[in-house]
């Protein structure tokens, strides 16, 4: 697999991920080295492995397996004229003893993991090399008991130690030398113990002066009496340094005769370690072990991108049987592209032998190569543009696809003219198949929907959308198109229905009536208020919940309420140009803007069809002087617009 595919499916992300898992430092580097396998053998082999620690973890989640630290280092450097050091050689008998102590463990879970229980009996057994390595070695040094020399030797180190400590303080109590020192400590400058005495007095002292004070004041003598005792320690020393490196050669020609076993335990450790964090990561993304095959059919059930958690929406999807090329649509943020990568990950995943996150019965097939073209891809260094640097990845693309080849392309032919685009879109679909290529392609072209449509092989897809709420749903629907939502998004928000469809006349040069979406009266009076707008969202308990608010045109006649004033009123004259209304409200006419008011009950529902609404707004002597003027001319009386 190409460098650019591992990065933009975000496998090494993954990898790093499961490497998490591990135990040892090898285990991690060796996950995070994964790559996918063409050989179905090997596959199933890989994921039956972790098919098997799962079950072996829910008997025991705790195996014996090794740090290793360090081991890299020890292998490396045998036969190389290196001595091991004490904390190396522990490294080897800790891995010895763990290699005991996983048999014992392995021991009872052979009838639930038939395979990697055998592992372990392939290594050789190494008692005798750890019980020579305790033997030697203790505390992190070599044990006075590694050899008679070094015990003899460490025996006479200590009584000469004894000894001097005695003359030292016999040295400081004397009531001869009391006045001569300066403290009444015993120093030690250059591995030698020394008495601090003044200076003054440093001629009263037969000895040495290894060392004086930062003041000059003290000055730290080596008495002569106990300079002679030093020396042999010095001497002695060298010995038990000699003898110590002696030993510790002894014990690093053992392990280089053991080199072999040794290098077999630290790989078996490390491929338990690589197993057993597969299996975790598995068992966290609760994953399945797909059916492998050769003969390209991708059937995923319940699937999800494993890098979003329980965020991600499953995906069900199969290619390969009816058709080998599918073209999905859809609105933008709808979800297309996690599912190109969703596609292309999994079957990355199985064929380096990881589990999956999906349901029993899916299958992913095996290619050699996986090749995709998604994102911009802008190389600012070559001065590409966005456009310029997809074709030349798509070129790539067209000379490396083979039959055996799976082809993730987003949003093809985006980023030029659209007619010359989705043209190059086609060809470049019609090319890639003629190659024999698995394909998924994305598209917001409705050309290519109809170019898949007819085209055999080829196949339609459309991620969902949600008139309703106006939300994607992330679900991907297979043998259909996506119809485009732009029209009907518009009449959601409340552009006119007559724009609409001079919007479609000009996109598809035909033409079709677009209906006023049907209103919805509110019910709730006191929490929400009239507002030229489709739809209002609010948050409650985390979650977005919709609400829907009609946009009224308020009529003469229409019983409303006010909150600002918690009154109620009834609508005198409709909305002026501003979107003023005049409002009749106990007996006075006022006016409020129609956003605040909302309306309580309408006029068809509070009057008959041929109702008067004169008598509700005019006085009874405006009545009857109209109903004179009706009958004869009344003098001194100007009739006004009501």
């Amino acid at each position: 697999m190409n460098s650019q595919t591992v990065e933009v499916l975000q496998f090494q992300d993954l990898k790093e991920i499961v490497a998490s898992y591990a135990i040892s430092e090898i285990g991690k580097e060796q996950i995070c080295a994964l790559e996918p396998s063409f050989s179905k053998k090997q596959i199933e082999a890989w994921l039956r492995e972790v098919s098997e620690a799962k079950e072996i973890l829910k008997i025991s989640s705790s195996v014996p397996i090794p740090s290793l630290k360090g081991m890299s280092i020890i292998t490396k450097n045998l036969h190389k004229g290196f001595v091991l050091r004490p904390e190396q050689l522990m490294e080897v008998y800790d891995l010895i003893i763990c290699v005991d102590r996983l048999k014992r463990f392995l021991k009872d879970k052979e009838y639930v993991a038939q395979t990697i229980t055998t592992y372990v009996y392939s290594l050789y057994d190494l008692k005798e090399l750890a019980d020579e390595i305790i033997r030697c070695i203790r505390n992190g040094r070599v044990d006075d008991y590694a050899s008679k020399e070094l015990l003899k030797v460490r025996k006479q180190i200590s009584i000469l130690e004894e000894r001097i400590k005695v003359r030292i303080d016999q040295f400081l109590k004397s009531a001869k030398n009391s006045k001569y020192i300066q403290e009444n400590i015993v120093s030690v400058r250059n591995g030698r113990y020394v008495i601090p005495v003044k200076k003054e007095y440093r001629k009263n002292i037969k000895g040495a002066v290894l060392d004086t004070s930062a003041s000059g004041s003290t000055v730290y003598i080596e008495p002569e009496e106990i300079g002679s005792i030093q020396d042999e320690i010095e001497l002695l020393k060298i010995q038990e340094e000699a003898e110590e490196h002696r030993i510790l050669q002894v014990l690093t020609g053992l392990i280089e005769e053991w080199e072999m076993e040794i290098n077999l335990a630290v790989e078996t450790m490390v491929q338990y370690d690589v197993i057993f964090a597969k299996a975790k990561y598995s068992n966290r993304i609760e994953g399945i072990a797909p059916q492998m095959n050769e003969y390209h059919t991708i059937r995923l059930k319940q699937a999800r991108h494993p890098l979003l958690g329980e965020i991600a929406v499953p995906l069900d999807f199969v290619i390969g049987e009816d058709y080998d090329a599918l073209v999905i649509t859809g609105p933008n943020t709808g979800g297309k592209t996690v599912t190109l990568k969703t596609v292309g990950l999994l079957t990355m995943m199985a064929q380096s032998g990881l589990h999956i996150p999906a349901a029993t019965g899916s299958e992913v097939a095996i290619f050699e190569k996986i090749l995709v073209d998604i994102g911009d891809g802008q190389s600012i260094e070559q001065s590409l543009s966005t456009f310029s640097s997809r074709i030349k990845n798509i070129i790539e693309i067209l000379v490396e696809t083979t039959p055996k080849s799976l082809v993730l392309l987003d949003e093809l032919g985006s980023g030029t003219d659209p007619a010359e685009g989705m043209g190059l879109a086609t060809v470049i679909l019609e090319e890639l198949f003629h190659k024999g290529a698995t394909l998924l392609a994305t598209t917001h072209y409705s050309e290519i929907k109809a170019f898949a449509e007819e085209k055999e092989g080829f196949e339609n897809g459309a991620m969902e959308f949600d008139l309703n709420s106006l939300e994607p749903t992330y679900r991907l629907i297979i043998g259909k198109g996506g119809e485009s939502q732009a029209f009907d998004i518009a009449m959601r928000l409340g552009l006119h229905p007559k724009l609409i469809e001079r919007a479609h006349e000009v996109t598809y040069r035909e033409t079709k009536q677009y209906e006023e979406l049907p209103e919805y009266r509110l019910q709730d009076l006191d929490r929400q208020l009239a507002m030229n707008a489709k739809y209002v969202y609010k948050q409650k308990h985390g979650k977005k919940e919709e609400r829907k608010v009609e946009t009224i045109a308020f009529r003469r006649g229409d019983n409303v309420k006010i909150p600002s004033i918690d009154e109620f009123g009834i609508v005198s004259k409709p909305a002026d140009s501003v979107g003023n209304v005049e409002v009749l409200v106990k007996g006075e006419i006022m006016s409020f803007n129609h956003k605040r008011l909302v309306l309580y009950i309408s006029a068809e529902e509070l009057y008959p069809e041929d109702y008067d609404m004169d008598i509700i707004f005019e006085t009874k002597e405006h009545r009857k002087i109209r109903n004179e003027m009706a009958k004869r001319h009344v003098d001194d009386v100007i009739e006004k617009d009501s």
